[in-house]
């Protein structure tokens, strides 16, 4: 089996389209009359999926439609949004953005699977080693995964861990460029293959 850990913002949802949930939402409220003050409408949980996310960058999909179609991997979410959906309305959300594979699952929050860690990692790249853990549990609980790759905007590489980080890692660190820099897509084939 061949993964992508994919993370959203900073890769598929880039920096030009963070916000459009609020236009979405604020468009969703007027045509279907909810009053601003509904406090339904505030929990995130409760809004329907298609306006619940920032929208996908149409180039951004075609890279990754591009590698899903040339190597035959599944996405398996590493994104925070994960904690905003279940896999099966992420899975809904990817379809509504034009992904042409729904996520298999998403990777467990690191307090899932150790409840002592909770406040442990609230320093410098704390965010990018809780990240690499729950990539490194998810790899440990499916070994039949025989190829893999993370790429994300939050550096989680061996260099940057001091040898702790992830081997099969993909860095999009221009957020508005993502998953479409130059040489990304073919670094994304060259772990899968």
């Amino acid at each position: 089996m061949k993964v992508i850990f994919l993370d959203n913002d900073g890769v598929i949802c880039l920096a030009e389209n963070w916000g459009s949930r609020y236009k979405k939402s604020r468009k969703y409220m007027i045509d279907n009359n909810i009053p601003d003050d509904d406090i339904t409408m505030h929990d995130h949980a409760k809004r329907p999926v298609l306006i619940r996310f920032d929208n996908f960058d149409p180039k951004a999909i075609k890279v990754l439609n591009k590698v899903l179609e040339e190597t035959g991997a599944e996405i398996v979410v590493s994104s925070d949004w994960k904690l905003y959906a279940t896999v099966e309305e992420l899975g809904d959300y990817y379809e509504s953005q034009g992904i042409a594979k729904r996520p298999i699952d998403r990777t467990l929050n690191l307090d899932e699977f150790d409840p002592d860690s909770a406040g442990l990692y609230h320093w410098k790249g704390w965010k990018e080693r809780m990240r690499i853990l729950e990539i490194k549990k998810y790899l440990e609980d499916h070994p039949e995964i025989t190829h893999w790759v993370a790429i994300d905007d939050l550096n989680m590489s061996h260099e940057a861990h001091q040898g702790a980080g992830l081997e099969n890692f993909v860095l999009t660190p221009r957020s508005y460029e993502g998953i479409k820099q130059s040489g990304i897509k073919q670094k994304l084939i060259k772990y899968l293959s």
